[in-house]
C-alpha cells in the first residue's frame, strides 16, 4: 500500500514550536497550497494541515516563517479524540517526514527598496534592479 503526499505551497502563519510532556519536539502548521484553476478568475488554494516532529520540527519552526515556500514530502494521517462535550473529533493531517526551502532567505524577506538621488531632477527614485541602466540618445534609435 503507498501513503505519500507531496506538497508545495506557503505557510499561513509563524511557526511555534511545542513540547509533549516527555519533551518531543512538535510544531503543527498549515500549509497554503494553490490550485490549478480557478473559479470566477479568482486564484483558490487548498489549506493543508501538517505536524511535524522531533528534529524536523525544530529545523521548520527556527527557519521558516509565515509565507515561506516550501515543499513537504509525508504521508496521510487520520487521528480521533473525544472533545469535552463528549463529541469524536476526526482530524486527518501531513505527517512531515522531510521538508525543502523553495526560495532563500533573501525572497522570504524582501527588504525594502533603497531610495537614491537622482541627481538630474533632484528627485529620489525607488531602485528595484541591480541591473546598470544604458545610456541611450534620441539620435541612437532607428525612427
Amino acid at each position: 500500500m503507498i501513503n505519500r503526499i507531496v506538497l508545495t505551497g506557503r505557510l499561513t502563519r509563524d511557526l511555534e514550536l511545542r513540547r509533549t510532556q516527555s519533551g518531543t519536539s512538535v510544531v503543527s502548521f498549515t500549509l497554503a497550497v494553490d490550485r490549478n484553476f480557478r473559479r470566477e478568475g479568482q486564484p483558490e488554494a487548498d489549506f493543508i494541515n501538517c505536524v511535524a516532529w522531533n528534529r524536523q520540527a525544530e529545523a521548520m519552526a527556527q527557519y521558516l516563517h509565515r509565507g515561506s515556500l516550501i515543499g513537504v514530502d509525508g504521508r496521510l494521517q487520520t487521528r480521533n479524540y473525544e472533545n469535552q462535550q463528549g463529541q469524536r473529533v476526526y482530524i486527518t493531517e501531513v505527517l512531515v517526514e522531510s521538508f525543502t526551502f523553495l526560495e532563500s532567505r533573501a525572497q522570504s524577506h524582501p527588504t525594502p527598496p533603497k531610495a537614491s538621488p537622482n541627481t538630474s531632477d533632484g528627485y529620489y527614485r525607488t531602485d528595484t534592479s541591480d541591473v546598470d541602466t544604458i545610456g541611450i540618445e534620441g539620435d541612437d534609435l532607428p525612427f
